[in-house]
């Protein structure tokens, strides 16, 4: 049986910002699609993240400093809830999709050890798997298509509904439905097992990776380094 006919888990962040070594979650998801698509479960946090959120980010994700801290929960809670969250996913087998999983994983690590909390890693017992990017395999099977591969921008191409982007919980449901289109429509990728799959990611990352720095190193920026791990950046690096 294809693990697209079954169900997902996904997760998604909004954040301070995009730096995975200083910026903090804002608002988090972690949902369930059932095998016919429909939403069984779904947990949602509003953190106060202990920081000013940037102007530019509140345009993003409509959460302003003054309601974060009026609304919001410690931080320090809510990351436990998330990644305990996450966990349960994963350790009941259950494919974890997550849109650019290397940002929101390696953000939420972070979090875990600015508060001292076990890390996803450190409560599975090993680097999470299984997790399924709608990035990095839209642009391993169509590597050559132009235009944007945000998650509005694949919705729009895989034919999916997204009424409220950047909304976590609105953004978590559009990546699982997102996922399956690109299974269905790519069956060599749909067909595959789990472990496969995973294992197709970790390599088509880090390829992706080294294409967009020898890029960078030929137009704007010649001492780029562009992170090549996937889904989770080592905290050394």
């Amino acid at each position: 049986m294809s693990w697209i006919t079954g169900a997902l888990a996904a997760f998604d962040l909004e954040t301070t910002g995009t730096d995975i070594e200083t910026d903090r979650i804002v608002t988090a998801a972690v949902v369930r699609l059932e095998p016919d698509g429909a939403l069984s479960t779904e947990r949602t946090w509003l953190l106060d993240p202990g920081v000013v959120i940037p102007e530019e980010a509140a345009a993003i994700h409509g959460i302003s400093t003054e309601h974060a801290r009026e609304q919001g929960v410690p931080a320090s809670f809510a990351i436990e809830e998330i990644t305990q969250a996450v966990a349960e996913a994963l350790h009941a087998g259950t494919p974890l999709v997550v849109m650019n999983a290397r940002y929101d994983l390696s953000l939420l690590d972070r979090e875990c050890r600015r508060y001292g909390l076990e890390s996803l890693s450190e409560r599975l017992g090993a680097v999470p798997s299984p997790v399924v990017d709608p990035l990095v395999i839209d642009k391993h099977v169509d590597k050559y298509r132009k235009g944007k591969r945000a998650l509005h921008a694949l919705c729009a191409y895989y034919g999916v509904s997204l009424d409220d982007a950047h909304d976590a919980r609105a953004d978590a449901v559009a990546a699982a439905r997102v996922v399956r289109r690109m299974g269905e429509k790519h069956q060599s990728i749909g067909m595959m097992s789990l472990a496969d799959l995973h294992d197709l990611q970790v390599r088509a990352a880090a390829e992706q990776s080294a294409s967009l720095q020898a890029y960078l190193r030929r137009t704007t920026n010649p001492t780029a380094v562009v992170e090549s791990a996937w889904p989770v950046i080592p905290r050394s690096r």
